[in-house]
């Protein structure tokens, strides 16, 4: 799976086990290697997050965007095992930064580099991006597991 250009969303759910309301990734834009990776989510007042999180002021939950980062470093990371089915778990997430409010009609670009990789640990640095500026960003650790 080196250097893809696009992954569209039924080669995601192809690698990862999440679906919807939950699936939080609408395409995969560019992979290099297993090093980083390049997202989006469209951010639609239709999700069903708007319903109970600020209503009448719709704002797409910050904890939401960090799973949407992760879910797509688990698409890069599980690329490694092609024949098996492994699932990525959160292992921890630090240094998480909020720093523009997201809201219906946003899309959520998100970037992921790898800056550690032992087999089965990895750690990850996610952004994610409005119309070019820094909505949130986080360090993320998942373990790769069968």
């Amino acid at each position: 799976m080196d250097d893809l250009a696009e992954l569209d969303i039924e080669e995601i759910k192809n690698i990862i086990p999440h679906r919807y309301p939950f699936l939080l990734i609408d395409r995969v834009t560019e992979i290099n290697g297993m090093e980083s990776i390049k997202g989006y989510k469209n951010i639609t007042f239709n999700e069903p997050v708007f319903q109970g999180h600020f209503p009448e002021q719709a704002v797409f939950p910050g904890v939401l965007i960090i799973e949407a980062m992760a879910q797509l470093g688990a698409v890069l990371a599980l690329q490694k095992f092609p024949k098996e089915r492994r699932m990525a778990y959160f292992a921890g997430i630090d240094n998480a930064r909020f720093k523009k409010v997201v809201v219906p009609g946003d899309r959520l670009d998100l970037e992921l580099k790898i800056v550690r990789n032992r087999n089965t640990y990895v750690v990850m640095e996610g952004k994610a991006f409005v119309d070019g500026k820094i909505a949130a960003q986080a360090t993320m650790s998942s373990m790769l597991a069968k």
